[in-house]
């Protein structure tokens, strides 16, 4: 039999769509380069996940999936990382497709969040609460000799608690380099991701010494001078005076 190579670039599971026998489609939630996250019910027990469904040209030999996988399960007992369950298998128009079945996590995603923020925009004592919780994640990640890879406001899941953030992580990468050059350009992500929040370059002029002086005008060699891991920067923002 000729396998079936076709190039699948989205899947457009209907609501009520059953999978594997096992999964009723509720939504989509997403769509990136590897594939596509689904909320999906549990037919048996009613539960709610979150699936990811991987594009085959993007999965060979079931390779993404599976160093995803092991990934989320080295990290298990890192608060930030979302919870895997199992893989799995369909069939999409004649050709296995693997999926990844992980918890659900309510919240809105960090970019959009933002968006419905007053000015669209944090001020900067709620962007360094959020960069905390951030930077105090990711330190576990880095902890276990692991890495993000590519944090940006659209593959952060936040909730609101307080004046404190409880905070996920979508997506890892996979990169084909030195993991501690990674990991710190984990950090500088971070510091990017905080310059984003409270207003990116409109604002920045207007900003406090205290948020200036961990942003360094964006410039990496600055920024890893003065905080060459994420625990750093925690412990940074931990001791730091308002003067």
């Amino acid at each position: 039999m000729k396998k079936n190579n076709a190039t699948v670039d989205q899947f457009c599971f209907v609501s009520g769509r059953i999978l594997a026998r096992k999964y009723e489609v509720i939504e989509l939630l997403g769509a990136g380069w590897e594939g596509e996250v689904y909320l999906v019910r549990e037919v048996n027990t009613g539960i709610e996940h979150a699936a990811k469904f991987f594009f085959p040209q993007r999965n060979q030999n079931n390779r993404n999936l599976v160093q995803y996988a092991r990934k989320l399960h080295k990290l298990r007992h890192c608060p930030i990382i979302i919870q895997y369950h199992a893989q799995d298998t369909i069939i999409f128009q004649g050709q296995p497709i693997s999926f990844l079945v992980s918890d659900y996590v309510e919240g809105q995603i960090l970019s959009d969040f933002l968006l419905a923020q007053p000015g669209k925009r944090l001020d900067a004592f709620q962007g360094l609460h959020l960069l905390h919780s951030l930077a105090t994640g990711i330190e576990n990640i880095h902890h276990m000799g692991e890495y993000h890879g590519d944090l940006h406001t659209d593959n952060i899941i936040v909730k609101r608690q307080g004046i404190g953030f409880d905070v996920k992580l979508l997506d890892f990468y996979d990169w084909k380099m030195s993991k501690r050059s990674i990991i710190k350009d984990d950090v500088v992500d971070l510091v990017r991701i905080f310059y984003d929040a409270i207003g990116g370059q409109k604002f920045y002029a207007k900003q406090p010494i205290v948020a200036k002086s961990i942003i360094c005008g964006l410039k990496k060699n600055l920024i890893l001078n003065k905080f060459q891991t994420a625990g750093q920067l925690r412990e940074h923002l931990e001791t730091m005076s308002w003067e």
